[in-house]
C-alpha cells in the first residue's frame, strides 16, 4: 500500500474522529483502508456497495472539507467497492466520485446510479424523510429492568437478562432466548437487556427489530439486488435483538439469511437476543439447524404472574404514576386479571381514567365494573385460567377435579378438551399448558391434542363437547 495514501488518510482520520460521534467512526470510518494516491485522487476501499452510499449519503461533506485540507480544491476521492468474498461479488470495482461539490456527484458518469433517493436501502432503520447519522437501536428507553418486576413467574430470564447486559456475548447466554404467552414482558426484557447495555457500553450497535420487520427488510434487499449489503448491515451489530422470531416459521429464505448473519455475529463474539411466544421444541416449520442454534445458550420462560407479583406490578405502576389507591382495590385487581401483565396494567389505567374524567371515587364497585368490561373486552386473548373455567363449568365439576390425578374417564376428558383449546386459543407454549393444567409435562399435552383430534372423528358425543365449547370460547 502506498505510503502516501496511508499518511493522507490518517490526517483525514484524525479530523473525520474529532467531528463526530465515536460510535459513528468507529462503525462506517474505522472498517475503510486507504488503497493508494495518483493524479491528486485518494483511492479508499470499503466492504461494500451499501457501506459505500452511506458514506456517500450522510458524510459527503465531512469527507470534502477532510480531503481538501490534505490535498486542495483539486482533491478527487475513488471508492474502491470490494465484497465480501463469503457472499459476494470477488471482483472489486471502482467508483470515482469527485469531493468537491454535491451537484457534482450526482451528475458523475458511474456504474452505480447515485439518483435513488430512497433511504430504505442506504439504512434500513431510517424513516422516510429523515436523515439519520448513525444506525438508531430502536429501544424504548421506558421499557427497563427497574420497571421489570421480579417474581417466580420470571425470574430466570430476568436473571439471564442482567448478566446478558453486563456481559454482551461473554456468557453462555447467547443466544437468549426469551419465550412466552402474550402479554408477559417478552418484549419489555428484551428492549431492557438492550437499554442496559447501551447505558453500560455506549461504543457497541445495539439493534432491536421485530422478525416481521427483518423479513420485509430481506425481501426488498432482494427484489433490489442488494442481498449482500443486507447482510453486512447486520453483521456489523453487536447486539441483535429479534423480537417475535416465530415469525420466520416456513419462510426459507430468510431463514436461511438469518442463519448466516447469525453465525458470523456468534463467531465474532457478538450477542444475539431473540423472543418467541414458543419454546424451540414447539416451533413448527422452523428449520432444523436454526433450531439447533437457538438451543446454543439458554432458553427462559416467562409465565404468568402469581398474585403476590401481580399486586407488585400494580403498586409499581401506581407508584411511577404518582397514583395512590386502597390496597382492597390494588388486590381485587390483582385477583381478577390473571392473564398476562398488559391487561393488568390496561384495567389500573382504565380504573385511573374512570375516575379522575367522571370525578368518581375510586371504590371496590367501581374496580369490579371497570374489570368486568376490561375481561369482556379483551377476551379474545382467552387465557388458560378461563378456558380451564368454562370446561369445567359446562362438564359440572370444579377447576380443581379438572386439574387432579384422578383417572376416571369424563375428567380425563374433560382435562383434555383444556389442553386442546388451551393451545388453539392460546400462544402458551406446551410445557406452560401443562404446567398450568394440573403439572403435566409437554408430551401429555401433544398426547392430549391428539386424543381430541381423533376422538372427534370417531366419536360423535364427543364431536359435540367440541363444537359447544367452540361456541363457548369463541364468543
Amino acid at each position: 500500500m502506498d505510503v502516501t495514501a496511508q499518511s493522507v488518510w490518517t490526517n483525514c482520520l484524525s479530523f473525520i474522529k474529532d467531528n463526530i460521534q465515536p460510535q459513528a467512526y468507529k462503525t462506517w470510518f474505522e472498517p475503510i483502508v486507504a488503497v493508494k494516491l495518483s493524479d491528486n485522487a485518494l483511492s479508499i476501499q470499503v466492504p461494500s456497495k451499501f457501506f459505500y452510499e452511506w458514506l456517500e449519503e450522510h458524510y459527503v461533506k465531512i469527507l470534502k472539507v477532510a480531503l481538501t485540507k490534505q490535498l486542495g480544491e483539486t482533491a478527487k476521492l475513488v471508492y474502491v467497492i470490494k465484497m465480501e468474498n463469503t457472499y459476494g461479488n470477488k471482483q472489486p470495482f471502482t467508483e470515482k466520485i469527485p469531493s468537491s461539490n454535491r451537484s457534482a456527484l450526482k451528475s458523475q458518469d458511474v456504474d452505480v446510479p447515485l439518483n435513488n433517493k430512497n433511504p430504505e436501502l442506504k439504512n434500513p432503520f431510517v424513516i422516510p424523510g429523515i436523515r439519520n447519522v448513525k444506525i438508531e437501536s430502536q429501544l424504548n428507553p421506558n421499557y427497563s429492568f427497574e420497571n421489570f418486576l421480579e417474581g417466580d413467574s420470571n425470574r430466570l430470564a430476568r436473571n439471564a437478562g442482567l448478566a446478558v447486559a453486563n456481559k454482551p456475548g461473554g456468557t453462555s447466554f447467547n443466544p437468549l432466548l426469551i419465550f412466552g404467552g402474550v402479554g408477559l414482558g417478552k418484549t419489555h426484557l428484551a428492549h431492557a437487556i438492550g437499554v442496559d447495555i447501551k447505558d453500560k457500553y455506549p461504543e457497541k450497535t445495539v439493534l432491536y427489530i421485530s422478525a416481521e420487520k427483518f423479513t420485509q427488510q430481506y425481501i426488498d434487499s432482494v427484489k433490489k439486488n442488494n442481498r449482500n449489503d443486507f447482510i453486512h448491515f447486520y453483521q456489523i451489530i453487536d447486539v441483535l435483538i429479534i423480537d417475535d422470531v416465530q415469525f420466520l416459521s416456513g419462510k426459507s429464505g430468510t431463514q436461511d439469511v438469518f442463519f448466516h448473519i447469525f453465525n458470523h455475529l456468534h463467531q465474532n463474539g457478538k450477542q444475539v437476543i431473540l423472543t418467541s411466544d414458543k419454546a424451540p421444541v414447539d416451533m413448527q416449520d422452523i428449520e432444523q439447524r436454526l433450531l439447533s442454534r437457538f438451543k446454543w445458550g439458554l432458553s427462559a420462560e416467562l409465565q404468568s404472574p402469581d398474585f403476590e407479583t401481580r399486586v407488585s406490578i400494580l403498586k409499581n405502576k401506581l407508584y411511577r404514576d404518582g397514583v395512590e389507591m386502597p390496597d382492597e382495590i390494588i388486590e381485587y385487581v390483582a385477583k381478577h386479571i390473571k392473564t398476562n401483565v398488559r391487561e393488568l396494567e390496561g384495567a389500573i389505567i382504565s380504573l385511573i381514567a374512570q375516575s379522575s374524567f367522571n370525578k368518581k371515587e375510586i371504590t371496590v364497585n367501581l374496580a369490579k365494573e371497570i374489570v368486568e368490561k376490561f375481561v369482556k373486552n379483551t377476551k379474545r386473548e382467552v387465557s388458560i385460567d378461563y378456558i380451564q373455567k368454562v370446561v369445567s363449568d359446562y362438564f359440572q365439576m370444579d377447576v380443581s377435579t379438572l386439574q387432579s390425578k384422578t383417572r376416571k374417564r369424563h375428567i380425563v376428558q374433560a382435562r383434555q378438551l383444556a389442553m386442546f383449546f388451551a393451545k388453539k386459543y392460546t400462544k402458551a407454549s406446551l410445557a406452560s399448558i401443562g404446567s398450568q393444567i394440573g403439572k403435566r409435562d409437554h408430551a401429555t399435552v401433544l398426547h392430549a391434542c391428539k386424543t381430541v383430534d381423533n376422538l372427534s372423528s370417531t366419536d360423535k358425543q364427543f364431536r359435540k363437547y367440541v363444537e359447544d365449547l367452540s361456541k363457548k370460547l369463541s364468543l
